[in-house]
């Protein structure tokens, strides 16, 4: 029985890709490489020092990956400045769970800094008491860590925990972590996410009740 709801926060809470996908255009643009078509398929869900190399195409040194993340990290966060709207239909859904008192968590690729950031500036930083980050795993999507430590900060059995994904690499760390998915499709189509392990998909929440 689900009785916990783990939330993405970028595509699933947020409507952050335009801003991501420009602010990797930028950093690509900068070192001369050209932007591979659907450069955006291979950052969705991935900690930016992860996705790095995928972009590049080749194995880079560590110092190389950390700084070029860190620059991609400096032009989100100067396009960001401008505000980010959220999902269509999060905040209310997100203030229905807690008016019922269903656990909540975010389990986010991004770090707590903008996490906090940008929950605050849609007023959803106070509906959730926890927010797993970037800072807080050794390994990011697609492995399970993000998603089982949301749940233990939560109090409950992961497979308990009821996810809301747009990343397939998302959709998988769910899965491995034993629990139900739902995809988002603000980044993939339903079919790759369900593909991918997602139970089905929605487009926003503006049509979501609980329980689903």
């Amino acid at each position: 029985m689900t009785s916990a709801v783990i939330f993405d926060m970028d595509g699933v809470l947020v409507d952050s890709g335009a801003h991501h996908r420009a602010a990797w255009t930028a950093m690509l643009g900068e070192i001369g490489i050209p932007v591979p078509p659907e450069f955006w398929r291979l950052t969705i869900g991935r900690p930016a020092d992860e996705a790095v190399p995928h972009l590049v195409g080749r194995p880079l040194a560590p110092t190389e990956v950390w700084r070029l993340a860190r620059r991609k990290h400096e032009h989100y966060v100067k396009l960001s400045r401008a505000g980010l709207p959220a999902v269509a239909g999060a905040p209310a859904f997100v203030s229905a769970l807690a008016r019922l008192g269903v656990p909540r968590a975010v389990a986010t690729s991004a770090r707590r800094a903008d996490a906090t950031r940008l929950l605050g500036d849609l007023d959803l930083l106070a509906h959730f008491a926890v927010i797993v980050a970037a800072e807080d795993v050794y390994q990011g999507k697609p492995a399970p860590d993000v998603f089982v430590i949301a749940a233990r900060r939560l109090g409950v059995r992961p497979e308990t925990c009821l996810v809301f994904e747009d990343a397939v690499v998302g959709v998988h760390a769910g899965r491995a972590a034993g629990m139900r998915v739902i995809g988002v499709t603000t980044a993939h189509t339903a079919d790759e996410l369900t593909g991918a392990g997602a139970e089905r998909c929605i487009a926003d929440f503006e049509a979501c009740r609980w329980p689903m």
